[in-house]
């Protein structure tokens, strides 16, 4: 226990305050996050959206996701992180409030697009934020520290969603208002102060004679390695992300779960996160190499979505979501440290962007995939598939991140 708690402490050593309190405005704007992992069986139960009707609305999230990556990406270049972050928030607080007043097919795919476009718009923006706040030597504990906050949230989230949508889910949606207003709140009040002192900064080095260090200004876009390492991360994330669409569908319509049992296993899977991730985390970086690292994950995944091929007793369920977890623990946050490292000073945004929308992608082809497969083939067919894909990608990585960090000795501050 002891040696338990002494990794606990030398995964958080060094983490700056502005790396909490940006992990704190994402606890609470993530504890709030309720409406997407139910937003298939909202569609289903309330609005009685057929499986393929459902599976098409969530792909227009992923649509909206994408769109806002990129152009978050753009204007965090443009005008920084702090301004694109502060729209995101304020702006998704009226958006998640209007969401139940759009009952048809097209009508609610729209509103979809737009609420993910917006939301969606903070992702690069944070990333870049947890770069510019966080030292060099501390990037992936940043990260991990952040996403250890999105995975706390999200356990608390479902779980609450799940007995607040076996009321009404309707309340899942004017909890997640809530959760953005506060988180936006959160934010401008501590961080209001920092970006006026950094714009100050800024300002003050322009001034000052330029060294000789070359200004970094390709776009991620036209980075061929990286735009194969962001290929790679789309492939993953289709994978895994069945595990906020098709994964509760099958849940519901295969195992015959109730809400508050769907809440409860994607509750425990961001629970598993925020015991282990920092742990693993620390552990990884000590003793793996980052390819190792991705790899091992990459294959965990796989074998979480091959084993409910096979059987469907809670056991295997729990089993299943817990090797999920730890795959996510080992792949999330190297893969935001991999970003860092590719991308210069001045072009963060272009790069957490792109690699932003490789993770977007997921949202539109792993609904339309997912449910078009689960329906044609069935839900153990999806699975097996899905695990195969998963080792593929595990290939593709132990080949293509030595031969993107050979170009990049050492990362960009």
């Amino acid at each position: 226990m002891a040696q338990l708690l002494k990794m606990y402490l030398d995964a958080y050593r060094g983490l700056s305050r502005a790396s909490w309190m940006l992990a704190i405005v994402m606890l609470i704007n993530r504890t709030g996050s309720m409406v997407l992992p139910f937003l298939g069986v909202y569609m289903i139960d309330h609005l009685q959206f057929s499986l393929a009707e459902s599976g098409f609305v969530l792909s227009f999230f992923g649509l909206g996701s994408v769109a806002g990556s990129f152009i978050g990406g753009y204007l965090t270049d443009k005008i920084g992180e702090y301004s694109v972050q502060t729209f995101s928030l304020f702006t998704s607080v009226l958006l998640f409030c209007l969401v139940p007043a759009f009952t048809t097919v097209a009508s609610l795919s729209a509103m979809i697009f737009v609420q993910s476009f917006v939301s969606d718009l903070f992702r690069p923006a944070n990333s870049v934020a947890i770069t510019k706040y966080a030292k060099a030597e501390n990037i992936t504990r940043a990260f991990s520290l952040n996403r250890m906050a999105v995975n706390l949230g999200f356990s608390m989230g479902p779980a609450i969603g799940g007995i607040l949508a076996a009321i009404s889910y309707n309340f899942l949606f004017y909890t997640n208002a809530a959760a953005a207003l506060i988180a936006g709140i959160t934010y401008v009040l501590f961080f209001k102060r920092r970006h006026q002192i950094f714009k100050r900064k800024q300002a003050a080095k322009k001034l000052l004679p330029q060294t000789s260090e070359p200004t970094v200004k390709k776009s991620a876009y036209f980075d061929g390695r990286f735009v194969v390492f962001c290929l790679l991360c789309a492939s993953f994330s289709i994978c895994f992300f069945q595990l906020l669409n098709t994964l509760p569908l099958f849940y519901k319509e295969a195992v015959k779960l109730d809400q508050k049992t769907i809440g409860l296993l994607l509750g425990y899977s961001g629970l598993v996160v925020v015991l282990l991730e920092m742990i693993l985390v620390n552990i990884a970086e000590r003793k793996l190499s980052i390819m190792a690292t991705m790899v091992i994950g990459s294959v965990l995944c796989a074998v979480s979505y091959g084993m409910l091929g096979f059987n469907h007793s809670i056991t295997i369920l729990f089993a299943s979501i817990t090797f999920l977890s730890c795959g996510e623990i080992l792949i999330l946050p190297f893969m935001a440290t991999i970003t860092a490292m590719s991308s210069g000073s001045n072009n963060k945004g272009s790069y957490m962007g792109m690699n932003g929308m490789s993770v977007a992608i997921a949202f539109i082809v792993s609904p339309l995939l997912g449910s078009k497969m689960a329906v044609q083939y069935g839900f153990n067919t999806l699975w097996i598939g899905t695990a195969i894909i998963l080792l593929l990608t595990a290939v593709g990585f132990y080949f293509s991140i030595p031969w993107l960090l050979a170009k990049r000795p050492k990362p960009v501050a």
